[in-house]
């Protein structure tokens, strides 16, 4: 920013002196040079005078011409030619000064029909006073550039530091900074946008505090509701039929299992970011959520399948990974159709990305409509009749942890998750979870 400014400000000033210094240089190059001219003319006309006061009545000079007058006004280096009536009708000559001037600066004028004055001087002072006028024109150009990049220079500062520091404030907004800034910049609209940042920042830090407070109260209840019915079921597990049982451990197990999940993703909402940098197994992470899927496939007629290298590790909150990838498994159950299937690979990075782990889900359903397909990700958007939330969360919830989640493939639709990537320990690849033996 400050550089454009400057730039643009410097391209002003620079073609505004250049337009009027060289005319300027012009004019005085030729005003030097009109002066000189004139002074001659003057002591043409002084001379004239002289040469006129000897003539007689006639308007002759009846005897020898006086000169000793005349040769004051001659300048140094200079020669006069007279040329003046005499009374035997003929015109006389005097030569006043040196016998010739190279590259003389000629001057004359007229005394009748029969006399005249020609004055040459070298034209070498001349010139020199004219470069030195250029020169004087010229420092005052420079000066005035220097001026101009000054002016440029502080303007340049005056508007761009305060917008780099408006741009850093909404920058720190953006991270969760909310403390106010009292510094002002003396800038109308910028002024305004600081006061806009300083309301935003109250309001935002208000509904984020009402949002913690409300997920704090819905998870509270939501464990009481968990702690009631896992009561209930241990009831149903000292029951005479050991399927009853069987059915009562399972669903406990998933009572916890959600108990915990609630728990996770309280605290993630609390805490910027992944979890400091814990490297966890994607595929370890991922088997819990294929368990828990592998009925609701099994009932359906269909079959999930889970497979990829154990080693592959990334930084980021379990039940955060988990609640996305069971988002992704549901919309294939729901929507899809055929075998689905759960991938962990290594994506080599293209250009200036870091290589990364991808978890890609696939099914062999129809796919994903060119109509919908633009807004599938958006929050409250649904072409099949549901809520239009998961997808909206489960991205969010992978960009908390720094991934990214996409629609790679429409038909049949194919989902990626990107994760950072770290080195990874050597272990067996693991045999995919569901695959028919």
């Amino acid at each position: 920013m400050r550089r454009r400014i400057l730039l643009s400000i410097l391209a002003v000033v620079t073609f505004t002196t250049l337009v009027l210094g060289i005319p300027l240089m012009y004019t005085a190059w030729l005003w030097v040079e009109d002066i000189t001219r004139n002074d001659l003319q003057s002591r043409l006309d002084r001379i004239a005078a002289e040469i006129i006061a000897q003539e007689g009545e006639a308007g002759m000079v009846s005897g020898p011409l006086d000169t000793s007058s005349v040769r004051l006004l001659v300048p140094d280096g200079g020669l006069l030619v007279i040329v003046y009536p005499t009374p035997q009708d003929s015109a006389s000559r005097a030569d006043i000064g040196a016998r010739t001037v190279e590259h003389a600066l000629v001057e004359s004028l007229s005394m009748g029909t029969s006399g005249s004055l020609r004055l040459e001087v070298p034209s070498d002072e001349m010139r020199e006073r004219q470069k030195q006028a250029v020169g004087a024109v010229g420092l005052v150009v420079i000066a005035s550039m220097a001026a101009g990049t000054a002016v440029a220079v502080i303007t340049a500062r005056r508007l761009a530091d305060p917008l780099r520091d408006v741009a850093a404030r909404a920058a720190r907004l953006a991270e969760g900074d909310f403390r106010p800034d009292p510094r002002r910049h003396g800038i109308p609209e910028l002024d305004r946008v600081s006061d806009v940042l300083d309301s935003a920042t109250v309001e935002i830090a208000i509904r984020l505090q009402r949002e913690r407070a409300l997920v704090a109260d819905v998870s509270h209840q939501l464990r009481s509701r968990l702690t009631a019915v896992r009561l209930r079921l241990d009831e149903l597990s000292v029951h005479a039929d050991p399927a009853v049982v069987d059915e009562a451990e399972e669903a406990m197990a998933q009572v916890d299992r959600l108990t915990i999940a609630i728990d996770d993703l309280v605290r993630a909402s609390r805490v910027e970011g992944a979890v400091s940098g814990v490297a966890l197994s994607v595929v370890d992470e991922l088997s819990t959520v294929i368990a828990e899927w592998q009925r609701p496939f099994e009932d359906a007629g269909r079959s999930l399948r889970l497979g990829g290298d154990a080693a592959l590790r990334a930084p980021v909150t379990g039940s955060r990974l988990r609640e996305a990838v069971t988002v992704l498994v549901d919309n294939a159950l729901v929507h899809g159709g055929g075998v689905c299937t759960v991938s962990v690979r290594m994506v080599r990075g293209v250009g200036d990305r870091e290589p990364s782990v991808c978890v890609e889900v696939a099914d062999e359903g129809r796919g994903v409509s060119n109509d919908l397909a633009p807004h599938i990700f958006d929050r409250g958007f649904s072409g099949a009749g549901s809520t239009g939330v998961g997808l909206a969360l489960a991205r969010a919830l992978v960009e908390a942890d720094g991934g990214r989640l996409e629609l790679q493939r429409r038909s049949p639709a194919l989902f990626a998750l990107f994760l950072a990537a770290v080195e990874n320990v050597a272990e067996p690849q693991r045999e995919p979870v569901g695959e028919p033996r």
